[in-house]
């Protein structure tokens, strides 16, 4: 489960970030905002759930040592209760009586003397009676378990003074490891790079038409007031025409029917000013209020 919540997390902060970008180069500011917060919301939940994880591991491995050092004391208790009765036999007051204490301490002694003497013989007629290649026999028997050596140079088998005291170290890992980091800071710059001029307010080309058309159609949600939808659309309007880096002074909008609105702007929008203003009528941040853009185009000048 808990791997399963963090591809989900990823996967969702993934689409998110990618949506960012999306929105950001569609000129749409507020679903840009929207998915940037969702972003981080996610990655603060993301950073949560490791350190609630991490934290639960803390408090079982705790727990866990709580219990090791309480069966430990347990024990030590057991052991030292039972010190006090352990040699029994020697107590005046036991069960054994006093003549026969005595008796067990001189037998004792007397039966390791006599083991260790006759461990002595044994390992002295082992001693006389074992011949050099048994031996040799045993170390090839265990041989085969010995891991095969690497041949050294010009077939030699390598010693131990062969070996470096310290490993050479890895260039070739070095280089790829390296190569690695500066093609993601290459492209991380190229995107950022790309990003940035895809986002970038600056003056357009001319493109020699007369005037630039757009038609959308606007719903205004909880309300069937005409009036109210004809106020929201002129608002988007007047909001998203000043968006743009051109000085649109003569911006008329006309209603063609219903909830459908025609903009004319004069002079002509550039190719960046018109993907400004759909991102910006598509993004619609007045209140309760949606559009849908249906269509656009560059009207010619007269005679052309």
């Amino acid at each position: 489960m808990k791997y399963a919540s963090y591809v989900f997390g990823g996967l969702t902060a993934a689409a998110a970030a990618a949506y960012s970008v999306v929105y950001l180069t569609r000129w749409e500011w507020q679903r840009a905002l929207i998915c940037g917060m969702l972003l981080l919301v996610i990655e603060g939940l993301l950073v949560c759930t490791v350190l609630l994880s991490r934290l639960g591991r803390l408090e079982r491995q705790l727990a866990d040592s709580g219990r090791r050092t309480e069966e430990v004391w347990r024990r030590l208790q057991e052991s030292r209760a039972e010190e006090g009765v352990r040699f029994r036999w020697l107590e005046p007051g036991s069960s054994d009586g006093t003549h026969r204490t005595y008796v067990f301490v001189p037998v004792l002694m007397a039966a390791g003397a006599l083991l260790s003497g006759v461990a002595w013989v044994v390992q002295k007629i082992s001693a006389a009676t074992v011949r050099p290649g048994a031996e040799r026999r045993l170390a090839g028997r265990l041989a085969r378990l010995a891991a095969p050596a690497p041949p050294g140079p010009r077939g030699r088998t390598p010693e131990l003074e062969d070996d470096e005291a310290v490993p050479r170290p890895r260039v070739l890992r070095g280089v790829v490891v390296g190569g690695a980091v500066a093609v993601a800071g290459l492209l991380l710059a190229l995107f950022v790079e790309t990003l940035s001029d895809a986002t970038q307010t600056r003056p357009g080309k001319a493109t020699g038409a007369a005037a630039t058309t757009v038609v959308y159609r606007v719903r205004v949600h909880g309300t069937g007031d005409a009036h109210a939808r004809a106020l929201a659309a002129r608002a988007l309007w007047e909001s998203c025409r000043r968006s743009t880096a051109a000085l649109n002074v003569h911006a008329p909008l006309a209603r063609l029917d219903g909830d459908v609105w025609a903009g004319v702007i004069r002079p002509a929008l550039s190719e960046h000013d018109v993907m400004r203003l759909h991102g910006c009528l598509t993004d619609a941040t007045a209140h309760r209020t949606s559009a849908q853009v249906l269509g656009q185009s560059q009207v010619e000048q007269a005679g052309r």
